[in-house]
């Protein structure tokens, strides 16, 4: 099977992208920008909130190895979908919760999903997280590319990524691959 693409906005871009690049099927996860009306958007430019783009992650997995629904089950463990426009102290739209679907199949995966983690109680107030059509997915600058496994001692990753990493190897050790891609 052929692969597949998902992209996600979960907060800072680092955060997504270090786990995602340390699961088994994904063949990338690419920080970059998305749903906004600026063409070309720069990361200066996304700071502002005024540009309608999300941090998101572009993730290409292989299907046969790990599911779309698996990245939704990690999506929904290292980021609180219950903050607008936030993840910790990081705030604006550029850090809201969104999945911006591909295919129809992911739209309605989804939305099943969100509305399972509602009925659940999971989460003590409702999830937030935006439903999108994906649209132009701008990579970010070179520099935010693996920044984790580029500045792992940064108090940034040390407090913010590094927890969120360690959280997901714990709970989804059956996808993990240990070691990220180079």
């Amino acid at each position: 099977m052929p692969t597949q693409t998902a992209t996600l906005a979960g907060g800072c871009f680092w955060c997504l992208e270090t786990v995602f690049n340390r699961l088994a099927g994904v063949e990338s996860a690419v920080s970059g920008y998305m749903g906004g009306h600026t063409p070309n958007p720069t990361y200066r430019d996304i700071c502002n909130g005024d540009t309608g783009h999300a941090e998101v992650v572009q993730v290409t997995f292989d299907p046969d190895v790990i599911a779309f629904r698996d990245l939704l089950d990690v999506f929904f463990t290292i980021h609180d979908p219950t903050q607008l426009n936030r993840q910790g102290n990081d705030i604006g739209t550029q850090y809201r919760s969104a999945i911006f679907w591909h295919t129809p199949e992911q739209k309605a995966e989804a939305e099943a999903v969100i509305a399972a983690l509602n009925a659940s109680g999971q989460f003590a107030a409702p999830i937030v997280t935006e439903v999108t059509e994906a649209t132009t997915f701008h990579p970010a600058e070179d520099y935010h590319q693996r920044y984790y496994e580029q500045n792992p001692q940064q108090p940034y990753c040390q407090l913010v990524v590094a927890p969120k990493v360690a959280k997901a190897e714990a709970k989804f050790a059956k996808l993990w691959m240990g070691n990220s891609r180079t």
